[in-house]
């Protein structure tokens, strides 16, 4: 179990990783295929060797396959990046997840005001 230091800990990693690869991904990365990303959150595992990061695309579904497409190319870049930015020794594995928690609270706010609609009437 961890104790409150190693989880403060912890969430400062994951909150440098959040932002040091927003802005690699704002900045520096040249891929025609990224488009209009937003890193969401970064989740490490305990061991931090694996660190997934959830994206949210503005566009199409097709538009963010692409996007994701990028990303995934460019993981060693922004790996090594993270590493010289950071001052890591060792940066951990990115898994790239699109982030559909937006999608499924409109969905759950649409199915609300139906039910709304519905009482009214009723």
């Amino acid at each position: 179990m961890e104790n409150r230091g190693q989880k403060h800990q912890r969430a400062r990693r994951r909150e440098a990783l959040r932002e040091e690869i927003t802005s690699l991904v704002e900045g520096e990365l040249e891929d025609p295929r990224i488009g209009l990303v937003t890193v969401n959150e970064v989740q490490l595992a305990p061991d931090g060797k694996v660190a997934r990061v959830f994206i949210a695309v503005s566009g199409s579904d097709e538009e963010a396959v692409r996007s994701l497409e990028g990303l995934n190319a460019s993981r060693g870049f922004i790996r090594h990046a993270l590493t010289v930015n950071l001052g890591l020794r060792h940066a951990p594995e990115l898994v790239f997840v699109p982030d559909r928690s937006e999608q499924a609270g409109n969905r759950v706010e649409e199915l609300l005001q139906r039910i709304a609609k519905r009482t009214r009437h009723s």
